[in-house]
């Protein structure tokens, strides 16, 4: 397998912990979403993921076959499917559907209004400074979060969906890390703070935090 993504991608992170989890290999590939304009725009990875957008997972099969897939949810549940050995879906039906919501409300909520494209074009095309540009990123954060936190009082055990690690702590770690990184103060979501305490003590997370991608800069 090949992933191709960027060290500091919420979308590319998630899947890093997925195959850290399932102990699979996969070779790492940057595209760099910053440097000369973004190398996501390039030609070439325009064709094999026309949205340009990171992650893109090539799998091969036996056969020298390619199989391309891109949105980190997809990804994470082919992932799910085809290495279902190290599970991160609960087996009966309704907890399976209530972490998928769980997990759905973090990746298709809260982080398509903080990433990059949509901060770049808040700054770029609109013009806004970076005060209300960081001001845009909080408001999101805290609205998604407030939610979260409530919904985790009732879910939550050692992680996000009792005792084990499941799709939602894949999606909610990478946005705790961003929200740091945009100084968002997180101390009314004691039970994210928690978890992501918990996460982030699992060698499968520490190998996929940002700062330690070989394209992290």
């Amino acid at each position: 397998m090949k992933l191709y993504g960027y060290w500091r991608s919420s979308a590319a992170y998630r899947v890093r912990i997925a195959l850290n989890l399932k102990e699979l290999d996969a070779d790492l590939l940057s595209v760099h979403l910053v440097k000369g304009g973004g190398e996501q725009h390039k030609t070439d990875y325009g064709k094999l993921n026309p949205q340009e957008l990171v992650p893109t997972l090539v799998d091969i099969d036996e056969g020298g076959d390619e199989f391309v897939l891109s949105q980190s949810m997809a990804i994470l549940e082919y992932l799910e499917e085809c290495y279902p050995q190290i599970a991160l879906l609960p087996a009966d039906l309704k907890p399976k559907a209530q972490v998928r919501a769980l997990a759905l409300s973090i990746a298709c909520e809260i982080h398509p209004l903080n990433n990059l494209k949509v901060l770049q074009y808040l700054a770029g095309e609109l013009g806004v400074t970076d005060e209300t540009k960081s001001a845009w990123y909080h408001h999101w954060i805290h609205e998604g979060f407030s939610a979260l936190e409530k919904q985790l009082e009732k879910h939550a055990g050692r992680f996000c969906f009792g005792d084990s690690v499941t799709l939602v702590d894949l999606c909610l770690i990478p946005q705790v890390y961003n929200a740091h990184r945009f100084k968002v103060d997180l101390t009314e979501y004691p039970n994210i703070l928690r978890i992501t305490e918990n996460c982030n003590q699992l060698d499968a997370f520490i190998q996929a935090m940002p700062e330690n991608q070989f394209d992290a800069v």
